[in-house]
């Protein structure tokens, strides 16, 4: 593990667990405001209440349930007026665990790694049922399993969880992870870094997967959840802190029942849901969004009974998995770090 790389970590999360603490008795974005008013079922006006919901990267697939929601007035038959915001340049994580907005998006290995240095984030559901992420190479690097990573060059951000999971998988091959040589992509996106200097790198295939199919660049891909039990964790997960799960629980479920309609509509109609996406933030790619959003529509929901649901396995199995690891320095309180209670029934 690059030691580096570590402090950067433990600095970062100590600057969360700062921000969490300074704004202690905060619940930013979620107060009622009495000028919003908007048309009830009953036709009578009615306050609605201004929410804010940070996304943790720029808006794609992973977050058309939240838009939907908002463009077909989901939210707002729950009384809510939401605004979905890019995260500031502390990331979403800091953002609500402060209580400087009351959600947002985030992943389980956020949530694990800030819970055990004590920032107070509550996952309240899972986006995506099982881990779309893995190892990606354009075909001609020759790349079709765990030890064809040795002799060649990984792109990747310089996060002590990349090398831990490549060692993870490459040791269950029989390979080195020593024999890897470790490349900081920087900006550069995929496309950019494998014509330039690097011959892989961890993706999402719902999005990187598949603009390579589009663009005619076919990948060999290892998916990081079919070589461990372990490794198939949420991400991405919608959060909350601990403050407004307990002060404003019928804030948090009305937020949740709202938010689960518009998932729903976009596992059952995804190229609708794609143009409400692409209504929404209309820069983004049209052929991306749509192939992306058909692809990852079932996936939301996938086997679980309904969307959203989160099993303590799966957060007892990951966190189990870093602390082995050291990644971090004690093991997570499981039941604190995530719930399904807020999900509609």
């Amino acid at each position: 593990m690059k030691k580096q790389a570590k402090r950067a970590l433990t600095a970062l999360l100590a600057v969360l667990l700062l921000a969490a603490l300074a704004a202690c008795g905060q619940n930013g974005g979620a107060k009622p405001e009495t000028g919003d008013t908007s048309s009830s079922g009953s036709g009578q006006s009615a306050p609605l209440r201004d929410v804010k919901v940070v996304l943790d990267w720029s808006p794609n697939t992973n977050h058309t349930g939240l838009y939907v929601a908002k463009d077909q007035g989901f939210y707002e038959a729950e009384g809510l007026n939401v605004e979905i915001m890019l995260p500031g340049s502390g990331g979403a994580d800091a953002m609500v665990a402060s209580g400087e907005v009351p959600f947002g998006v985030s992943y389980q290995e956020g949530v694990t790694q800030g819970r055990t240095q004590g920032v107070p984030l509550v996952s309240i559901a899972a986006v995506i049922q099982h881990n779309t992420s893995g190892f990606a190479a354009p075909v001609d690097r020759g790349i079709k399993t765990p030890k064809d990573y040795e002799g060649k060059a990984y792109g990747g951000w310089g996060s002590p969880v990349e090398e831990a999971i490549l060692k993870s998988i490459m040791d269950g091959a029989g390979a080195d992870v020593d024999k890897v040589k470790f490349v900081n992509m920087g900006e550069a996106d995929y496309f950019t870094a494998v014509k330039r200097d690097i011959d892989f790198a961890w993706i999402f295939y719902a999005w990187t997967g598949i603009e390579a199919e589009l663009r005619g660049e076919p990948l060999d891909m290892q998916y990081v959840k079919d070589y461990s039990e372990k490794l198939d964790y949420y991400t991405p997960v919608i959060v909350t802190n601990e403050k407004t799960a307990a002060s404003d629980p019928e804030l948090v479920k009305a937020f949740m029942r709202a938010t689960s309609k518009g998932y729903e509509y976009a596992i059952d109609h995804p190229e609708e849901a794609a143009d409400i996406l692409l209504k929404a933030v209309p820069d983004l790619d049209k052929d991306l969004v749509v192939a992306s959003q058909k692809w990852l529509s079932p996936k939301y929901r996938d086997d679980a009974a309904r969307w959203g649901e989160q099993k303590r396995e799966v957060w007892q199995n990951y966190s189990d998995w870093m602390y082995e690891r050291n990644l971090i320095e004690k093991p997570l309180d499981t039941d604190s770090a995530f719930t399904n209670e807020f999900l509609p029934e």
